[in-house]
C-alpha cells in the first residue's frame, strides 16, 4: 500500500488521538503495540526454527546423524546467501551493531526490509544448524517494528528512538521470557543513555512481549535453580569471574579477526560459502554440540546434570561416556570453537549473533571449571551453579552488559538465589574484559569506522542535528567587483556585519567584515576606485556541507568566531553556520530529550 494512502487512512485516527489521548498515554499504547508485534515475531521465529530442526533430525537415522549435521549448515548458509542476493539485493545488515548505528547516527531510522529480512535469513541459518544465536535477528526485527511504527504514525525522532529501543527490548524479552533483561539490554546496548521517563515504555513493551511469548510458546527456557549459594564458595566465584573474562577477551578478538578475514572477500561470493560451509561442517563433525544455537544441545544438558550426553553422536562416543578426560577435552574444545563456528556462520553469509554463542560458551566454561575443581576431591561445588554463572560472566564480557547478564540469567533459570554470585562474576568479568577490550563485540566495528557510540550526551545530541537545516542564507553576498561606495550602502541597510564575497560562478572568494574595513570607510575619495576584491580576507575556517555539527561547533570555538561560511566540496558558497543557531537548536533538543 503506498505511503500516502496509509497516511490518509490514519489521519482521522491521529486527529482523534490528539484531541482525546495525552502524550504519555499515547506512548504507553505505542510501546504495548510494539511489544505485541515483537513478541509475535519472536514466537514465530522460535517455533519455525525448532519445528524445522525436529524435521531435519527425524529425517536421518542415527548412524548417519553426524554426517547429516555436518552438511545441513552448508545448505542453510547457501539458502541464506541466495535470499540475501536475490530477494534483499545484497542488503541484509546483520547484527546489533547496525541498530546501534541507526539509533545513534541516523535518527533511529531502521530500513523497512529489516521487518522480514532478519526473520527469514535467521530461520534458514539456524534451523539448518548454523552455529549462531537468534537473539540478534529478533532484536533487530523488534527495533525495525518500533522504528517503522513510529514513522507510519508520524512520531518525531525522539519518540522513534524510544520505540526502536522498545522493539529491541521486546525481542530479547520474548525470546527468553525475561522482561527485565530485555529492558536492561536496550539500555546498555542500544540506547546507551536515556532519560528516566523512557523506562516505563520500555517496561511496558518488554512485559507485553513476554506475555505474548508465554501465551503462545509456553515453558521455562532452562532448568530452575532453587537452592542458594554458600559463603565458602566465594573464592571460586572470583576465580570463575577471572576465567570468564579471559574467555570473553578471546571471543571478542577471535570474532574481530574473522571479521577482518572475511572482509577480504567483500559481498556475497561462492568462495566464502564453500570455504565457510566446509570449515563449519568439519567443526560440527568433530564437535556436534556446535550444531545450532546450542541451548538444547548444550545448556539444557548441563543444567540437567547430563553432561556426558555431550559426546553423543560424536566420533568420541565409541570410547564410552565414563571417560571423564574425554568429556573434559570435548567441552574445552567446544567452548573455544563456539566463537569460531559463529564467526564462520556469519562471515560465510549466514545470519545470527554472538549473544547466544556467549551464553553457550559461558555454560561450557563454567561447567569445565566446576568439574575440574570437583575432580581434585578437595572440595565439592555445585556444577549447575557455575554453569549459569559462567553464562552470565561471558555475556557480560562479550556484550559489555553486566546488568543484562545478571537479570537474564536470574530470570531464565529462576536463579534469583544466586544474585550475589552473579554480581561477583559479572562485574569482575566485565571490568577485566573492558580493560583489554574497551568496546563490545557489537560496537568495536563501529568504532573502527569512526562512530563513537559511547560519546557523552552532549555530543550525542549534537550528532543528531542536521547541518543543512542550520545553514543561514540570510547574508548579503558581495562580488569581488563591488566598489567601496556600494559597500558603504550595503553596510547602511544590512543587519549583519559579515559579508561573503562570491564570484559569478558561485565560488567563495573571501569575506568582508565591518572591523576589517572600518578605517577605509571614511576614505570618500576612493569610493569608486577601491574594490571589495582588494579588501576581502580569507575566512578563519570554512565548513563543508558534509561536516557534522559537532565539528562545525569545534571550528567556531577554535577560531573564536560567531559565524563561519559553508561550502560544498567544489568551494561553492552555501551560507553561514552561526554559533547562536547551533546552541539554540541544541537547547531545544535538550528540552525535548527530557520529555516522553
Amino acid at each position: 500500500m503506498p505511503q500516502k494512502t496509509v497516511y490518509r487512512l490514519l489521519n482521522p485516527l491521529l486527529l482523534w488521538r490528539l484531541r482525546h489521548v495525552s502524550e504519555r498515554v499515547y506512548v504507553v499504547w505505542l510501546a504495548g503495540l510494539v511489544g505485541v508485534l515483537a513478541g509475535l515475531a519472536a514466537v514465530a521465529l522460535k517455533t519455525a526454527v525448532h519445528w524445522q530442526q525436529d524435521r531435519l533430525a527425524a529425517a536421518v537415522t542415527e548412524p548417519n546423524r553426524v554426517f547429516a549435521l555436518s552438511l545441513y549448515p552448508i545448505i542453510g548458509i547457501t539458502l541464506t546467501v541466495l535470499v540475501t542476493k536475490y530477494l534483499l539485493h545484497g542488503n541484509l545488515g546483520r547484527g546489533i551493531g547496525a541498530i546501534i548505528y541507526n539509533t545513534a547516527r541516523e535518527n533511529a531510522l531502521v530500513p523497512v526490509s529489516k521487518l522480514y529480512s532478519q526473520l527469514i535469513t535467521a530461520f534458514l541459518t539456524v534451523s539448518f544448524g548454523g552455529s549462531a544465536g537468534m537473539e540478534a535477528p529478533i532484536s533487530v526485527t523488534g527495533a525495525a517494528i518500533g522504528s517503522n511504527a513510529a514513522r507510519v504514525l508520524r512520531a518525531g525522532r525522539r519518540r522513534r528512538r524510544l520505540l526502536t529501543g522498545c522493539g529491541a527490548a521486546a525481542g530479547i524479552a520474548a525470546i527468553f521470557n525475561a522482561p527485565i533483561a530485555g529492558v536492561l539490554f536496550a539500555v546498555e546496548s542500544i540506547l546507551l543513555e536515556l532519560p528516566a521517563q523512557y523506562f516505563i515504555p520500555l517496561l511496558i513493551s518488554s512485559a507485553t512481549a513476554t506475555v505474548v511469548s508465554k501465551a503462545l510458546y509456553a515453558g521455562q527456557p532452562f532448568a530452575l535453580i532453587t537452592h542458594s549459594w554458600v559463603v565458602n564458595t566465594v573464592p571460586f566465584y572470583l576465580v570463575l569471574g577471572l576465567l570468564m573474562a579471559l574467555l570473553s577477551v578471546y571471543m571478542i578478538r577471535v570474532y574481530n579477526w574473522f571479521d577482518h578475514f572475511w572482509a577480504r572477500w567483500p559481498g556475497l561470493r561462492w568462495q566464502k560459502i564453500l570455504l565457510g560451509g566446509t570449515a563449519l561442517g568439519a567443526l560440527i563433525f568433530l564437535f556436534p554440540p556446535l550444531y545450532g544455537e546450542g541451548y538444547t544441545t548444550v545448556v539444557e544438558k548441563l543444567l540437567a546434570g547430563h553432561a556426558q550426553e555431550l559426546t553423543d553422536g560424536s566420533l568420541f562416543s565409541v570410547y564410552g561416556d565414563n571417560n571423564v578426560w574425554l568429556l573434559i577435552l570435548l567441552v574445552f574444545f567446544t567452548m573455544l570453537m563456539k566463537v569460531v563456528a559463529t564467526s564462520i556462520t556469519v562471515g560465510a553469509g549466514g545470519n545470527g549473533g554472538m549473544f547466544g554463542s556467549s551464553l553457550v560458551a559461558g555454560a561450557l566454561g563454567g561447567f569445565l571449571f566446576a568439574r575440574l575443581v570437583n575432580m581434585t576431591g578437595l572440595v565439592a561445588i555445585p556444577e549447575v551453579h557455575f554453569v549459569v554463572l559462567g553464562m552470565a560472566g561471558v555475556l557480560a564480557g562479550v556484550v559489555h552488559a553486566p546488568l543484562t547478564a545478571i537479570f537474564l540469567i536470574a530470570e531464565i533459570t529462576g536463579g534469583y538465589a544466586l544474585f550475589v554470585p552473579l554480581m561477583f562474576v559479572t562485574s569482575l568479568s566485565y571490568l577485566i574484559t573492558k580493560h583489554f577490550e574497551p568496546y563490545s563485540v557489537y560496537t568495536g566495528k563501529l568504532m573502527l569506522k569512526g562512530v563513537d557510540v559511547y560519546a557523552n550526551r552532549d555530543r550525542d545530541l549534537l550528532s543528531r542535528l542536521d547541518l543543512h537545516r542550520l545553514i543561514d542564507t540570510d547574508f548579503v553576498a558581495l562580488s569581488p567587483g563591488t566598489t567601496l561606495g556600494e559597500l558603504v550602502d550595503v553596510f547602511r541597510h544590512a543587519h549583519r556585519n559579515v559579508f561573503p564575497v562570491v564570484s559569478r560562478t558561485g565560488l567563495l572568494r573571501g569575506i568582508v567584515t565591518l572591523d576589517m574595513v572600518r578605517d577605509t570607510l571614511f576614505d570618500g575619495e576612493h569610493y569608486t576606485t577601491i574594490k571589495v576584491g582588494e579588501l576581502m580576507q580569507p575566512p578563519p575556517m570554512t565548513i563543508l556541507d558534509t561536516d557534522r555539527v559537532e565539528h562545525a561547533l569545534d571550528l567556531l570555538e577554535r577560531t573564536a568566531s560567531t559565524a563561519l561560511p559553508v561550502c560544498d566540496d567544489d568551494g561553492n558558497y552555501l551560507g553561514f553556520i552561526v554559533k547562536a543557531a547551533i546552541l539554540a537548536r541544541y537547547r531545544r533538543e535538550l528540552i525535548e530529550e527530557g520529555q516522553v
